[in-house]
């Protein structure tokens, strides 16, 4: 890879606005990464980085594996327009990601046992090494809390909201969530079938995390008849009633969504892997088969437990993700010729426009249990745990 000087970070994040030779024409070298979970359309962003920036003279670095690609220099490699020809219908990333490489809490094996060190100094030692005018951080709220840290160590930053969960504040929508949505929707679409041939009660456990997003939104488009999202603990008894009911009305089956971070009233969330050693985040997974016990315990009923998982998070990404990638992209290099470093790309209404780091990352969007979704879904009779 070529190499460029040492560039010395000042105070705030100010870089100089050119590392050229001979005061020509301004040329800058961004870095990109992808961090966190991967999602569709994390390559239609990085397409729009590379065109948008080659575009204008500048040269772009590819970090593979998020920002675990810091502390190994074979990782770092030049994107050109030759590279990102072709991916803008894949899925996943090029460049691969990590949710596990946190420079401040960094996971090593010493005397056999793992230990979270702070290797951000190495990380930022190894920015200015390659020269970079700004780095461009795709990622979720973790990845954004993490480009936010090294802002204030004077690493110049732009961020690009990226999560199948649609949990960021202050952008519309993000990235990723849409294909995740028409995967849910169409798994709900197929359940339908076998549920009214068999006159079972189907569960479908959908991502998300903390926030029901996708359980509500897939619920409402694929006709569930009951949604369990977090923000709105369930009642097992009413849940229960709700299914009898239908029985009553001659309806001898029911769908039903599960977010996996919901939990019933008085309860707590199934997790799969507390948080420490190998999982930086606790892993949630478990809650449809949790749900569907205590729901036989009431019912009798043939109950059956489809988990989506990871088929959420991959395939090609839907013409939405695919476009407003694309332009997410093109914003963030925006933002670098611009200077306006700390700021995330976001969507506001058809707009794309920017917002700092730190608002969108002051909390998670959540659904709100009186809102206008919850209201409307209710009025289609959908039963929401209470």
């Amino acid at each position: 890879m070529e190499e460029l000087g040492a560039v010395i970070f000042l105070k705030g994040g100010h870089v100089p606005r050119s590392f050229s030779e001979g005061g020509g024409q301004v040329s800058k070298r961004i870095g990109i990464l992808t961090g966190g979970g991967d999602c569709p359309g994390l390559n239609a962003v990085i397409r729009g980085v590379v065109k948008s920036a080659v575009g204008r003279g500048w040269k772009v670095v590819g970090i593979e594996d998020g920002f675990d690609g810091f502390l190994h220099p074979e990782k770092c490699r030049c994107l050109g327009l030759e590279e990102v020809r072709g991916i803008l219908p894949l899925g996943g990333t090029i460049l691969g990601t990590s949710n596990r490489g946190n420079p401040f809490a960094f996971p090593m094996v010493r005397e056999g046992k793992v230990e979270l060190v702070d290797v951000s100094d190495e990380v930022c030692s190894r920015i200015k090494h390659l020269g970079l005018t700004a780095l461009v951080v795709v990622g979720g709220d973790g990845s954004l809390k993490i480009a936010q840290e090294l802002m204030r160590r004077g690493v110049p930053i732009v961020g690009v909201p990226k999560t199948i969960d649609n949990d960021l504040l202050e952008t519309d929508v993000t990235f990723g969530y849409n294909t995740a949505l028409e995967t849910a929707t169409e798994a709900l679409d197929k359940l339908h079938s076998t549920a009214e041939s068999h006159h079972r009660v189907m569960v479908l456990e959908v991502m998300g995390r903390y926030a029901g997003w996708i359980a509500l939104e897939s619920g409402i488009a694929g006709g569930a008849d009951v949604i369990l999202v977090p923000e709105i603990p369930y009642d097992i008894e009413k849940v229960s009633q709700a299914i009898l009911e239908r029985g009553r009305r001659g309806r001898r089956f029911s769908v039903v969504v599960v977010a996996e971070g919901a939990f019933p009233k008085g309860g707590g969330r199934v997790v799969k892997e507390a948080a420490g050693g190998k999982s930086v985040v606790e892993r949630l997974g478990g809650v449809g088969e949790a749900f569907s016990r205590e729901l036989g315990g009431v019912l009798e009923m043939d109950i059956r437990v489809t988990v989506l998982g990871h088929l959420q998070r991959g395939g090609s990404p839907s013409t939405f993700d695919r476009c407003i990638g694309s332009r997410f992209g093109v914003k963030a290099v925006e933002l670098i010729e611009s200077e306006a470093f700390g700021h995330m790309v976001c969507l506001k209404g058809r707009h794309i426009t920017s917002v700092p780091i730190e608002d969108a990352i002051r909390s998670l969007n959540l659904i709100d249990p009186g809102g206008e979704m919850v209201r409307h879904a209710e009025a289609l009779g959908i039963m929401l745990g209470r």
